[in-house]
């Protein structure tokens, strides 16, 4: 019985090992693709990191649990130039919403998110739930 368990440890240690991904992109200027910009984008198992500015910067957390939902957003210009933006929409105090603007590999990132996303709610048992007016419901007992 000792062994099974053990085996079933190691194959969840080896799916968390293969499942451990950084993503590390550049806003890009949409003419041409170039990362011309001062803006990096780092996405890791456990928090989304937003690197902005030249002299003045500006660093931006948000960890993975908290992001409720993840849109990919393509304009033509960006489709021509194989580019794409991601955004997050976060249950952050500080920034709702995340936009990953005109990065490469953009439906990747956005599938990655998601996955880690929900994946790191289920690690830290957080329920992500909605606001739906309940208090717009008139409640007749009788």
């Amino acid at each position: 019985m000792e062994e099974i368990r053990d085996e079933v440890q190691d194959i969840d240690e080896k799916e968390e090992r293969e499942e451990a991904r950084e993503y590390v992109e550049r806003k890009r200027w949409l003419f041409f693709g170039l990362p011309f910009t001062f803006t990096k984008y780092t996405v890791n198992d456990r928090v989304i990191t937003i690197n902005a500015g030249l002299l003045n910067t500006t660093e931006n957390d948000c960890y993975l649990y908290k992001v409720q939902d993840v849109e990919l957003k393509t304009s033509l210009a960006e489709r021509i130039f194989g580019l794409g933006t991601v955004a997050c929409y976060t249950g952050d105090n500080t920034h709702p919403q995340l936009f990953l603007e005109h990065i490469k590999h953009a439906k990747e990132v956005k599938d990655y998110i998601l996955h880690a996303s929900e994946a790191a709610r289920r690690k830290r048992r957080t329920l992500n739930t909605l606001n739906i007016d309940a208090d717009d419901i008139d409640m007749d007992v009788d």
